[in-house]
């Protein structure tokens, strides 16, 4: 049973979810929830928040298709971030001259499936 879930528009640069992303990808979904849970860092309530996304449609793709799905048999079987759009801004700087700020956005997408 493979469920997705894609949260998009995240203003949090790409890198930095990224590090949250590779912690959790491969996991189960139990140990993905405690990682998350315990991380420090700020990207991990945006991933945490997909990734909880992901296993509700999974349990309703479950109820459509008239099987029960087990939190304990779902893992992650992909999770990656992809650069979203670039808001650019200008900060003024030194001797009248003008330094671009850019504010990236992220798109967070997390695919759980059942063990096979």
């Amino acid at each position: 049973m493979e469920a997705k879930a894609v949260s998009r528009y995240i203003s949090m640069s790409p890198r930095k979810v990224r590090l949250v992303v590779d912690q959790i990808r491969g996991q189960s979904v139990n140990e993905a929830y405690a990682i998350l849970k315990f991380s420090k860092k700020a990207a991990a309530e945006p991933v945490g928040k997909t990734l909880r996304s992901a296993v509700a449609n999974a349990q309703s793709r479950g109820e459509e298709q008239d099987q029960f799905v087990d939190l304990d048999d779902l893992m992650v079987r992909e999770a990656f971030v992809d650069e979203g759009p670039t808001l650019r801004r200008w900060r003024a700087a030194a001797m009248g001259r003008a330094a671009p700020i850019r504010k990236r956005m992220s798109h967070i997408t997390v695919v759980v499936d059942t063990r096979d």
